[in-house]
């Protein structure tokens, strides 16, 4: 080795402990993937850098940060464990060095096509933590030259801090989670047990009975609704959800969306509006989720709103974003309510005796919302109502 490339690697080692004490420093797991791959291109000297985990219950591999990513439905893509380079190092838990990626039969072409980044040269190291591998980190086109064993070697010591600070991320992620879950199935569960001390008695009558079995059949149902979306934030958090990317008429899908809500809105006495354009301009992303998204906030307004109200959902588009909104003229929100709504289980005291809910949906909708590269914000004023306006990037040409 050079005296030069000697000083080089010094250098890289240097600039390896103070990412080091860098990853230390936060539990975000988006964060902290960002900052592995940007190290990992870094050290390595490559062009760019991925993160794939593997998800061993399911026996899946799931893509989940780049340093060229510029499409963020990428992450939670499902790379092929046995027809990938990267399930080649789950597999067999060893570093690889392929100098000619493109002629490699187990190149995975999708991420190369979404990133719009053609890999010709590949570094990849297991990410293990407690002797399990939990994913690959991947450097991609050496600057110079070919990756080397000092590369590889770097790389893996890199990998070796990253892992463990995946998993305490993940730790800290799901006992977050969980203590707020459990916190929040007290209230249905003691509703139940109160329910079922009062069956239990001989003197209920059988109109107190018909209510007791009401209140069971309520909050039976909460808890499944609570259970299921709080399943669907904690993948959507994790980056376990793969969104199905493709070009789709927003104008056909608020059409679709306002026709099942009608009945819901009828039965409430509410008038719900559809104004569009003639034509909207098509938009990329996850057509079913953003569906979810205008239905949640339709569903919202029809249960929020004031008796023979009106829901009013629209589009239009500006020069680089089409915009969905959804206005109701309910009794609107207080600003106190509004710097919350977002929050996981957060309801308004105003509200949450009146209308039942999990308060999952806002936070649910915010992460589809900025899963696609946009953002999700209200206005509203106390007495008049509520607007939810939904911005979404174009689709590039």
């Amino acid at each position: 080795m050079t005296e030069q490339a000697q000083i080089s690697l010094l250098e890289r080692y240097r600039r390896l402990a103070e990412i080091s004490r860098n990853l230390a420093s936060t539990v975000d797991l988006d964060i902290l993937l960002d900052r592995i791959t940007e190290a990992a291109a870094h050290v390595s000297g490559s062009e760019a850098a991925s993160i794939l985990l593997y998800d061993e219950s399911q026996g899946q591999l799931y893509f989940e940060s780049a340093t060229n990513l510029d499409e963020p439905l990428m992450q939670g893509l499902i790379v092929p464990v046995e027809d990938s380079i990267a399930g080649w190092i789950i597999t067999n838990g060893q570093p690889i060095i392929i100098d000619d990626t493109q002629n490699d039969p187990r190149h995975f072409a999708q991420v190369g096509k979404a990133t719009h980044v053609t890999t010709n040269s590949l570094l990849g190291i297991p990410l293990i933590a407690k002797d399990k591998v939990i994913g690959a980190l991947e450097a991609i086109n050496k600057l110079s030259g070919q990756f080397t064993q000092d590369d590889q070697e770097i790389l893996m010591d890199l990998g070796s801090q990253a892992a463990v600070a995946i998993e305490n991320a993940r730790l800290f992620q799901q006992s977050d989670l969980i203590a707020e879950m459990v916190h929040e199935l007290r209230t249905p569960l003691a509703s139940l047990r109160t329910a079922s001390h009062l069956l239990l008695r001989k003197d209920v009558s059988e109109e107190q009975m018909r209510k007791v079995v009401e209140i069971i059949d309520n909050e039976t149902t909460r808890l499944i609704d609570m259970t299921t979306s709080f399943l669907d934030l904690a993948r959507l958090e994790s980056g376990r959800i793969p969104f199905n990317s493709e070009v789709f008429d927003p104008g056909a899908l608020l059409q679709e969306c306002v026709g099942l809500m009608q009945n819901k809105a009828a039965e409430k006495n509410l008038r719900l509006n559809l104004y569009i354009p003639n034509e909207l301009p098509e938009i990329k992303g996850d057509q079913d989720k953003i569906k979810q998204v205008v239905l949640n906030l339709i569903s919202n307004a029809v249960n929020y709103n004031k008796p023979s109200g009106t829901i009013t959902v629209s589009g239009h588009s500006h020069p680089n974003e089409l915009v969905i909104s959804v206005n109701d003229t309910g009794s609107g929100i207080r600003q106190a309510d509004i710097t919350h709504l977002f929050d996981k289980f957060y309801r308004s005291q105003a509200t949450e005796n009146s209308v039942q809910g999990t308060g999952l949906g806002l936070a649910i909708c915010k992460q589809i919302v900025e899963a696609h590269n946009g953002r999700i914000e209200v206005q509203s004023e106390v007495g008049i109502g509520t607007t939810f306006s939904v911005h979404l990037p174009l689709k590039k040409s």
